[in-house]
């Protein structure tokens, strides 16, 4: 059992009248003997066109049951799948399909007609299951080249967590509305339940208005979720609904610290956070699935035996690699085309997070800060020099610098301080064009929601932008814009 098909078709083969995937608001559901021969006929046709092992697919598709029925006929045939943000704008769309040389892009619209030809692979390519963009600190997004070992890797290791989190195999029901453009709905909640004979329920996106009720009609046991949904659901009306379901745990990333013990005893099931990037998969993966857990402190768990760990002195830096003969098992490939990136992020021999953490006397991890130039919105990573390089060529800026603000919902908000160009007035009206200039560029969520403007870029001697001195004019309404609002999904 190599490859992700192939766990699923064992598991199918065994559980065929079991339920795979279950997808709201469409109400379709699927048991494992459907999909497996949905799954084998959309293969059939890709393989009658020609497609197969060193081809990369495109799937601009939103959370829908057809995503991950092309996905696993993708991967039957050895082909690769590059999921697409639907909020993604044309310049962002044309530089991934570019850099990552998509054979075909499929849309919803083309699901039923047929597909073309595609050229020759490339002699030699590498087995590989999924190429997923990450932001990258140095502006464009990278493409973290996944395995199905890293897919089937990461899986394992979650149906092994255990504690709070221990699986009951046939008998869970997971519901994310979590995007599967993301490792997470993609790797982690799909394979994971693949192999512990678990349903998926997939939501198109959070709606919280109906979240409880989807909950339990859909018979979930198991949620995952952002840090923004605990934040958002302790807003709504107390009510019966509140406990009305059969989650047993919560499983996720970023609660807000002041929600988390709030959330829990609201709704009678533990949040269990996590840590883990695109790049390190079930590589490096922690979970606070044991007591204690330290609930408001960013604990994400214990040092784990598959993976070996330091903190660097001075900046906290969390390094981490496998603990196998071979360092990087488990973890990402590599970036597509850019050797040197990967091999500075593998500097040493340990794989370089970004993220700071800070071990406590029980031996727990407590996450601290992102030391990498990312804003952290919503469960999105943003780049801040992409946004930076976005709104450079408005004609109002004569310089800006990206940074992240405090949000209380949201994690953290994009914000713009820019120093106006000559003529340019610094008032509410030129806020609201830099922010449309950037909405028309990059896709909503990078916006700045937050623009400031100030006199000067505070700089080092080097002439690099000091921005922890600029976080001030986040709280200075006379100085700072809020355009929050404005910020919506296309």
């Amino acid at each position: 059992m190599d490859t992700v098909f192939a766990a699923f078709e064992q598991t199918a083969r065994a559980h065929r009248a079991k339920p795979f995937l279950q997808v709201l608001p469409e109400d379709v559901e699927l048991g494992y003997g459907e999909a497996l021969d949905l799954v084998r006929a959309i293969g059939a046709r890709y393989r009658a066109r020609g497609y197969g092992r060193g081809h990369r697919v495109a799937l601009k598709l939103p959370n829908c049951p057809e995503f991950l029925l092309h996905f696993l006929a993708l991967n039957s045939i050895g082909a690769s799948v590059l999921p697409l943000n639907p909020e993604y704008r044309p310049a962002e769309l044309e530089y991934v399909l570019g850099h990552g040389e998509a054979n075909l892009v499929v849309a919803r619209e083309m699901l039923e007609g047929g597909f073309d030809p595609p050229p020759a692979p490339a002699p030699g390519t590498a087995r590989e299951c999924a190429l997923l963009y990450t932001s990258g600190t140095t502006g464009k997004p990278k493409g973290c080249l996944l395995s199905d070992f890293y897919f089937l890797n990461l899986g394992r290791h979650y149906v092994d967590e255990g504690g709070l989190c221990a699986l009951r195999p046939g008998e869970e029901r997971l519901i994310t509305p979590l995007p599967l453009f993301h490792m997470n709905a993609l790797a982690c909640s799909t394979t994971a339940m693949i192999l512990a004979a678990g349903a998926i329920v997939q939501l198109d996106r959070f709606h919280p208005r109906t979240w409880w009720r989807d909950v339990a009609a859909s018979g979930a046991t198991i949620v995952h979720y952002l840090g923004v949904m605990p934040a958002v659901l302790l807003t709504l009306p107390e009510g019966p609904h509140d406990r009305a379901h059969g989650v047993r745990f919560g499983y996720g990333a970023n609660a807000n610290p002041q929600d988390h013990a709030a959330f829990e005893a609201r709704f009678g099931f533990p949040l269990v956070e996590a840590w883990a990037m695109t790049e390190t998969g079930g590589g490096a993966m922690l979970a606070a699935s044991r007591e204690p857990r330290h609930v408001g402190t960013r604990c994400v768990g214990r040092p784990r035996a598959h993976f070996e760990f330091r903190i660097e002195s001075g900046t906290g830096e969390f390094l981490v690699r496998n603990a196998g003969a071979d360092p990087r098992a488990g973890f990402f490939s590599g970036y597509l085309k850019d050797d040197a990136a990967t091999e500075e992020a593998w500097r040493g021999g340990w794989f370089h997070t970004g993220d700071a953490l800070r071990q406590g006397e029980d031996g727990s991890f407590h996450f601290v800060d992102r030391q990498k130039n990312i804003i952290r919105r919503a469960g999105e990573n943003i780049a801040a020099l992409e946004v930076e390089a976005a709104l450079a060529g408005h004609p109002a800026v004569r310089g800006v610098a990206v940074i992240a603000a405090p949000d209380p919902l949201r994690d953290e908000e994009v914000m713009a301080c820019v120093v106006a160009a000559a003529g340019a007035v610094p008032g509410r009206d030129t806020a609201v064009s830099i922010q449309d200039w950037c909405l028309a560029r990059l896709a909503y969520f990078k916006a700045p929601g937050l623009v400031a403007f100030i006199d000067a870029l505070p700089v080092t001697s080097t002439n690099k932008v000091q921005k922890a001195k600029l976080a001030d004019f986040a709280v200075d309404p006379t100085r700072c814009f809020d355009l929050r609002d404005r910020k919506r999904r296309s």
